[in-house]
């Protein structure tokens, strides 16, 4: 029998690294990405307060939420939040996946809206 690798452990263990390096304040807030199966999750922190200061996720949105498309409207959607809170800039917390794919469209969507990072 092989053993194959908890990739959730490994993709916790990359995060976990990325984030000893990457920290959001009030002026520079940390855009975060949490992506499950089925939706995609986008949380804007400042963590020297430990505070979330907008959020959003492809469960608020109509039709399937765990495809590129939904996740390209969360980014938007986390950016108009952000924007109506006075938040511009923000630093990108991949949370450990790849760039690609969703996690990109995210990206993508957040900086069509308005985002800078």
């Amino acid at each position: 029998m092989i053993k194959r690798p908890n990739t959730n452990a490994q993709r916790l263990k990359r995060h976990k690294r990325v984030r000893a390096k990457i920290s959001g304040t009030a002026q520079c807030p940390r855009l975060n990405v949490f992506r499950s199966e089925k939706n995609i999750y986008a949380q804007v922190i400042d963590d020297v307060n430990g505070v979330t200061l907008c959020s959003a996720s492809s469960l608020k949105l109509d039709g399937n939420g765990g495809n590129k498309t939904a996740a390209r409207e969360v980014g938007k959607a986390v950016a108009k939040a952000a924007l109506a809170k006075g938040i511009e800039v923000v630093v990108f917390d991949r949370g450990g996946y790849l760039y690609h794919g969703r996690v990109a469209e995210l990206a993508e969507g957040a900086r069509e809206g308005g985002l800078k990072f």
